[in-house]
């Protein structure tokens, strides 16, 4: 791949287009402008304009799930406790999760996807991948094909959706950030060094901010910084990731775009900013979990089958417990009698609760069609 130490241009308006190589690829990086706040504002035009939240009622301590960029100007944030946002913005609209609309919304946005190429990854209801590399759409131009995806989904769903158009995954999805929202951003293979060069190490996907704070300890804030450090000694603080760590400073990230990729499992959890003080207070935030799981599951419920359900909770002194049962389905019951067990373990207040399921892709062993498994077809019943 070409790499080039020459400034980004200020207009991301060049073509993707032509003059690829063996190693080079066009990945788009679809993601969905605030996604369940777009639908509500959709839905009922009187939101518009005002600052909007999604999520769970602030006296059952609910979380934000998405906001619209109206009280992302309050510093309101997904995953912020809904009584936090509600105290940075007073007049701040709440709205329950409709989670079957966002559904629909995502099987329409995907529905556009597949008319320019098979090679889609999704990653959760409103964020894809995209493999364009053999597309012939838009002369096979992925620019254009991600200005085209967009104006689709802005005149037949309703809603904004932004890109990120490059060589691999992880440069796509950092740039569908780039031009948020509704926007889109390219960074051709002679970009990708200077591109990458500048990042915050924080914009490395599995840097959180426990590894971002240690890599700051080390002098190393950016990826030009990063490069500095060998395999080694990155394996040496780092340990297995340190590897990732040395590719993705320069740009490189070879995963394909794989609508095939085999998943073990889904989960969804919350770490709480104020104890959950007993178990009560721990079924309270069940529900709002459970939806979140259900919106995780959907895209991948014509692939997998549920086989065991799993709870896990950690403790005010960081301990951690986690249960699991056979089970086929997502139904809350199991979720409320897995959760009592676990906190009967411990008895103390929780900081972090989290639900999940393991899956099994369908047909993998038993060579079972979808058509002779009941219990499959009544799964993705229930999830669609």
């Amino acid at each position: 791949m070409q790499q080039s130490t020459a400034a980004l241009p200020h207009s991301p308006t060049s073509h993707y287009n032509g003059g690829m190589t063996a190693t080079d690829r066009k990945i788009i990086h679809c993601d969905c402008d605030c996604f369940y706040a777009s639908i509500e504002m959709r839905d009922n035009p009187a939101y518009v304009g005002k600052p909007l939240a999604v999520g769970g009622s602030p006296e059952r301590r609910g979380v934000v799930a998405t906001c619209n960029y109206e009280a992302r100007k309050f510093g309101i944030h997904s995953a912020m406790p809904m009584a936090t946002a509600l105290r940075h913005c007073p007049h701040l609209t709440v709205v329950y999760p409709r989670m079957q609309c966002y559904r629909e919304a995502s099987q329409a946005v995907h529905r556009i996807f597949r008319d320019y190429t098979a090679l889609i990854e999704p990653l959760s209801l409103d964020e894809a991948y995209l493999d364009v590399t053999e597309a012939t759409a838009c002369q096979g131009s992925a620019t254009r094909i991600a200005e085209e995806i967009r104006r689709r989904v802005r005149e037949e769903v309703g809603i904004t959706i932004s890109a990120g158009i490059a060589p691999n995954k992880f440069i796509a999805k950092v740039a569908s950030d780039w031009n948020k929202p509704d926007g889109q951003y390219v960074v051709t293979p002679a970009q990708v060094d200077a591109f990458v060069r500048a990042l915050p190490v924080k914009k490395i996907f599995g840097v959180g901010k426990v590894t971002a704070a240690r890599l700051n300890k080390l002098g190393v804030h950016n990826c030009e910084d990063l490069r500095a450090f060998s395999t080694a000694q990155l394996a040496q603080h780092f340990g297995s990731f340190g590897e990732r760590l040395y590719r993705l400073c320069r740009g490189i990230d070879e995963r394909p775009v794989n609508p095939e990729r085999i998943r073990k499992s889904l989960s969804v959890e919350n770490t709480y900013a104020s104890d959950l003080p007993d178990l009560a207070a721990c079924l309270a935030c069940l529900p709002e979990l459970h939806e979140q799981l259900e919106a995780r599951l959907a895209p991948v419920s014509h692939d997998y089958c549920i086989s065991k359900k799993i709870v896990k909770l950690k403790f005010n002194d960081f301990v951690s417990t986690t249960i699991e049962m056979m089970s086929q389905d997502t139904t809350m019951a199991d979720y409320i009698r897995l959760c009592t067990e676990a906190f009967a373990r411990g008895n103390r207040p929780v900081r972090l609760l989290g639900l999940g399921v393991k899956l099994e892709p369908l047909n993998a062993a038993s060579g079972v069609s979808e058509a002779a498994h009941p219990r499959t077809r009544q799964l993705r019943l229930r999830l669609n």
